[in-house]
């Protein structure tokens, strides 16, 4: 069983899988070609990685362009984050708007994306272990990002740690989108 419940941006779902919790943790199934075709969802993964983060690490905005835009699940094995996804497609209601949730390893809760939203996150615990599943390979020449504070964002701490690659992303005000 999956449930979905579909969140402010169009197209954006959160996912709740069954968890299954005993004396040993808990068991949890993240996907399922079947539940997935059956709820119109791509199944079409190319890639699979994660990261770890310690508390207030701060990763995002990201995306990729076309033609390697793809749809992206999110969710967390281990601690928490405030994930965050905004809009980039500019015939979409929501264009320049933002939505977020909390995921965590404890809940299990996933997030499933098409392409044209940009996706970051702020690690909440030490350990945060996050992971993506995409439907493109990596692309360099492809590879972007929107500002992490230039879209209204509070992302509630004051100096989060912050690569330098993410720091060097325009503003979205200055970004000419190329979802169409």
């Amino acid at each position: 069983m999956l449930e979905l419940r579909q969140l402010e941006l169009p197209g954006c779902l959160e996912l709740q899988p069954v968890v299954r919790p005993d004396a040993r943790g808990l068991f949890v199934k993240t996907y399922s070609e079947e539940l997935f075709e059956k709820h119109g969802l791509c199944c079409d993964f190319a890639e699979d990685y994660y990261s770890i983060s310690n508390r207030n690490v701060l990763r995002g905005m990201h995306f990729q362009t076309p033609p390697t835009d793809h749809f992206k699940l999110v969710y967390c094995s281990r601690g928490e984050a405030l994930d965050v996804i905004l809009d980039l497609r500019q015939s979409s209601p929501t264009f320049g708007r933002y939505a977020e949730l909390r995921l965590s390893g404890d809940r299990a809760n996933m997030v499933y994306l098409p392409p044209g939203i940009a996706h970051g996150f702020l690690s909440l615990a030490d350990n945060t272990t996050m992971h993506y599943k995409v439907s493109t390979g990596y692309s360099p020449a492809h590879d972007s990002g929107i500002l992490w504070n230039s879209f209204g964002k509070d992302w509630g701490v004051a100096d989060p740690i912050i690569s330098e690659r993410d720091r060097s992303f325009p503003p979205l005000s200055q970004f000419d989108t190329c979802f169409k």
